[in-house]
């Protein structure tokens, strides 16, 4: 099982991780429960790394947390990072994905 980071996104995720002045290590991505098509993705900070719970995906520096039960629901997925006129942030182009809300920041999975 395996999530690729693209290039805007590993510059994105080196300049916030920067910013946070040493209080991260990664980011990290989560799947939870809820929102309008049955999951949500979270992205916070990864202060901490645990080995027998989480996937470390690396591309240029950059480094995306990942836990295993998230994976999962993500696996073959790549998360890209744009900015536009009405907005900016990661966004995750997922296979495992069978629809998911306007703003893209929930989703449904295939059965």
């Amino acid at each position: 099982m395996s999530v690729s980071i693209s290039e805007a996104a590993a510059r994105r995720i080196n300049k916030v991780v920067g910013d946070s002045g040493g209080a991260a290590l990664a980011v990290r991505l989560e799947v939870l429960g809820g929102g309008c098509s049955g999951y949500q993705y979270k992205f916070g900070f990864a202060e901490a790394v645990d080995a027998a719970e989480d996937v470390v995906v690396e591309r240029d520096g950059a480094r995306l947390v990942v836990d295993k039960t998230s994976l999962g629901l993500v696996d073959g997925s790549e998360v890209d990072y744009g900015e536009g006129l009405m907005e900016s942030g990661f966004r995750i182009v997922n296979p495992q994905a069978a629809s998911s809300c306007g703003c893209g920041s929930s989703f449904a999975v295939k059965e």
